[in-house]
């Protein structure tokens, strides 16, 4: 199941890359006190109460500002208030109630999203809770005092999250139907390939960057299985702004990615791969979906005998966390192995959900061991006892052993080795675990 996402959103210079700071456990979003800093969203999953979701830092709004920066910022946050499942509405305790604060809070009515009001930097509430009161005259329910500098009153906003949350969780059953998220840059061909899959066309295609302007989920039917295509828009390019601030606006891609069982990734043969692509592979890993790497316009590319061979190698190069990847050429314009897309996109869902008998696994791991000798140290010898599987989606082993820190992440990974030589698992991560058990005597 998906996580749900969570939009940080207000006015600029209210704290709230502090406040996404502070929740992620970790500096990602550049923090100054010239108002806005951030320029894109960015994202980092949060856990509070063992509940997982995903967060989303905004640009500040400046809802009638005619500067260029401000109304790209403002239509950042409205993409991020789309996409998200509850809205925090951050104000500023300090600077007290003023008229943007207002017009935010219209914007986020029409939304229709849960909205929690939170007011920052009450770094002491006897000072500052009759200031606090005044914010009732939004007409957003109960503001939640917090400092996210001082970490004062977290947990009281987060409980009203995680009880908004509670409320969403059992609207919508599960779909159970394999989910692929077709994803990439802008004007890659994102929406061509859909149409190919589709054999119509049901996604306007444009030669204008970003012309797909919300994802759209499309169902099909293949060879008697239902299947749903999610066609995103694409990352968006770096922003030409002279600070050295600068951020992708990659929130569609990440809550696609979520939703996904099979994400396909398609690459400008033209360009190669970018840091965007790479940013996308990772993504994808992080969150153990099968992936195919797509590489568009084929077409377009004077050709010798050894191209395929060396563009895959550069492609193995560059996103070599990625080594099970599928990799497929193609050119969404004239079709050429658009259809071989689809057979990889079927292998990839059956290996993402294959499952191996324990006995077999043992046996592996056993060969594996008498192959190569497991690491030592201090005359101390890592000892592997058993191996079971213990989910899917991605295939996911727990290995138990004598000592934990014996297992040296080069075993670790000769370990996953055999397993494919065996199985194959292409297209797909494998998680791998290691759990202690004491010997017997």
């Amino acid at each position: 199941m998906s996580k749900p996402i969570i939009a940080v959103v207000g006015r600029p210079n209210v704290g709230k890359s502090t406040l996404f700071n502070t929740l992620a456990g970790e500096k990602i979003s550049i923090v100054e006190d010239t108002p806005g800093v951030t320029r894109d969203r960015i994202y980092a999953d949060v856990t509070w109460l063992d509940r997982e979701f995903t967060l989303i830092d905004t640009g500040g709004i400046e809802p009638e500002s005619d500067d260029m920066m401000l109304t790209h910022m403002r239509a950042q946050a409205e993409l991020a208030m789309d996409t998200a499942d509850c809205i925090l509405f951050l104000t500023d305790v300090r600077q007290g109630l003023v008229d943007t604060d207002y017009q935010v809070a219209d914007m986020l009515r029409r939304t229709a999203k849960p909205v929690i009001l939170v007011v920052n930097k009450v770094d002491s509430f006897e000072k500052y809770m009759p200031d606090v009161y005044e914010f009732y005259n939004l007409g957003m329910g109960e503001p939640y005092p917090i400092s996210a500098s001082s970490k004062l009153g977290l947990g009281d906003m987060l409980d009203a999250v995680i009880e908004l949350l509670g409320d969403r969780a059992h609207e919508t059953e599960e779909d159970e139907r394999p989910k692929i998220a077709i994803v990439g840059k802008p004007n890659v061909g994102k929406s061509s390939l859909v149409n190919r899959l589709l054999g119509e066309d049901r996604v306007i295609v444009s030669d204008i960057a970003g012309t797909t302007r919300d994802a759209i989920d499309t169902e099909l039917k293949v060879n008697g299985t239902e299947y749903i295509l999610i066609d995103t828009a694409g990352l968006r390019r770096k922003s030409r702004i002279r600070e050295n601030i600068e951020k992708y606006s990659i929130i569609r891609t990440v809550a696609a990615i979520e939703r996904s069982d099979v994400v396909v990734l398609m690459i400008d043969a033209t360009e190669g791969v970018t840091e965007q692509d790479a940013k996308i592979a990772g993504l994808s890993h992080d969150r153990g979906r099968g992936l195919i790497i797509a590489v568009n316009k084929w077409d377009a590319i004077e050709k010798t005998d050894r191209s395929v061979r060396e563009y895959t190698e550069d492609i193995r190069k560059i996103l070599s966390f990625v080594p099970y990847a599928e990799i497929v050429f193609i050119s969404a314009k004239t079709g050429q192995r658009t259809g071989k897309v689809f057979t990889m996109i079927e292998s990839v869902i059956e290996n993402h959900s294959m499952r191996v008998q324990t006995g077999v696994l043992n046996e592996i791991m056993t060969e594996a061991v008498a192959m190569q000798q497991p690491p030592s140290d201090k005359g101390k010898r890592l000892k592997l006892f058993y191996m079971t599987q213990v989910s899917v989606k991605p295939p996911t082993f727990v290995i138990f052993v004598n000592k934990k820190e014996l297992m040296h992440f080069s075993y670790q990974r000769y370990i996953e080795n055999q397993i494919r030589e065996t199985f194959g698992f292409y297209g797909t991560p494998i998680r791998i675990y290691i759990r202690e058990r004491k010997e017997k005597s």
